[in-house]
């Protein structure tokens, strides 16, 4: 759907279950379902392309170093939480990094839909949405981030990765209502 002469897309960012209620799962991942089940819904009545990206490891991915085993490919720590409700026509995309364009098909997918502006939620901020938010403006593609809808460890790091994105990416940090409407 074409909103100002632009179209589009909501990118989910690993709302899955070993981020949200596993392994590293937190009372703030939980926190940010309500509002990105509103956004969606909205999303959906206007139109948007909506893709879900989440993690799928396989053992020897460099990120298993790091973090240790999570996401496995294959295993249910790796689906989207059910509370948001995939529905028919959604995309969903693995990956097995940070970014959500890094070695998979999201800019093409996107390119096929006509796609120039990006709505990305989830978690966490500093690392999964802020990998995602450079590489959309490596691309080109115009960045907003609905506070209420992306979330990490502590308020600190939470205001920093959002002005990061902001100073970095040209990500335009906006209230929930303002995306909605």
């Amino acid at each position: 759907m074409s909103v100002i002469g632009l179209t589009r897309a909501v990118i989910v960012v690993d709302m899955i279950n070993d981020f949200v209620y596993g392994k590293f799962g937190s009372e703030r991942a939980r926190g940010i379902i309500p509002s990105i089940s509103r956004l969606l819904e909205t999303a959906r009545t206007k139109g948007y392309l909506i893709i879900f990206t989440r993690d799928a490891h396989k053992t020897d991915d460099p990120e298993m170093k790091i973090w240790g085993e999570h996401a496995m490919k294959g295993t249910s720590g790796s689906e989207v939480i059910p509370d948001l409700n995939i529905q028919k026509g959604d995309h969903v995309i693995e990956k097995s990094t940070y970014s959500s364009f890094f070695n998979t098909e999201l800019d093409s997918v996107l390119k096929r839909h006509s796609v120039d502006e990006v709505i990305i939620v989830g978690v966490t901020t500093d690392i999964c949405v802020r990998h995602t938010a450079a590489d959309a403006f490596f691309r080109g593609y115009k960045i907003i981030i609905p506070k209420e809808c992306v979330q990490t460890i502590s308020d600190e790091i939470q205001e920093k990765a959002l002005d990061e994105m902001r100073r970095l990416y040209r990500a335009e940090i906006w209230d929930l209502e303002r995306v909605i409407a």
